[in-house]
C-alpha cells in the first residue's frame, strides 16, 4: 500500500512541478460592480493576448490597388460576343445577349475563317482572335485632294 501511496505522490508532484511551469498571465479582475451596459461592452470586445495587441498597435498601410480583374480566364457575355461577331461580319441577327442557333452558326464561321476549332464555343483562342472587333478602331479620315 505504501508503494502506492509513493508513486501516486510522484506522479502528482511531478505533474505539478511540470503543469505549472507555463503559466499564463491571468490580467486582474477589478472587485467593482458593473452595470450591464458597461457589461455587454465588454462581453462584445474581443480579448486579445498582450503579445498581439503590440503587433496591431503598428500601422499597416496597404497600397490602392484599385479593382482588380478576376482569377482565370476572361469570359466574354453574350452580348458582348454578338457585338464582335456583327463587327467582324460575322453575324447579321439581333444583339439580344441570347446565345441562340443564329450565334452559333456566326461562331462557326468566324472559326473557320481565321483557322480556330469549330466548336460554336467562344473559349479564350476564339475570344482573343474575336475581342479586337468589340470595340473596333474607326478608320482615319482623309482629306480628299481636288484636282
Amino acid at each position: 500500500m505504501k508503494k502506492y501511496a509513493v508513486i501516486i505522490f510522484i506522479i502528482f508532484l511531478g505533474i505539478h512541478m511540470f503543469g505549472c511551469s507555463k503559466k499564463e498571465t491571468i490580467p486582474e479582475i477589478s472587485q467593482e460592480s458593473l452595470s450591464m451596459e458597461e457589461l455587454s461592452k465588454q462581453a462584445t470586445q474581443p480579448v486579445q493576448p498582450v503579445e498581439a495587441q503590440a503587433i496591431q498597435s503598428v500601422p499597416v498601410t496597404e497600397p490602392n490597388l484599385g479593382s482588380l480583374p478576376p482569377p482565370g480566364p476572361y469570359k466574354p457575355t453574350a452580348q458582348e460576343i454578338q457585338t464582335a461577331l456583327k463587327n467582324a461580319g460575322s453575324y447579321a441577327g439581333a444583339i439580344d445577349g441570347k446565345v441562340g442557333p443564329l450565334t452559333k452558326k456566326a461562331i462557326e464561321e468566324f472559326q473557320k475563317a481565321n483557322n480556330l476549332q469549330t466548336d460554336g464555343k467562344v473559349g479564350p483562342k476564339t475570344w482573343a482572335a474575336l475581342s479586337p472587333y468589340l470595340n473596333p478602331q474607326p478608320a482615319p479620315v482623309t482629306p480628299e485632294k481636288k484636282q
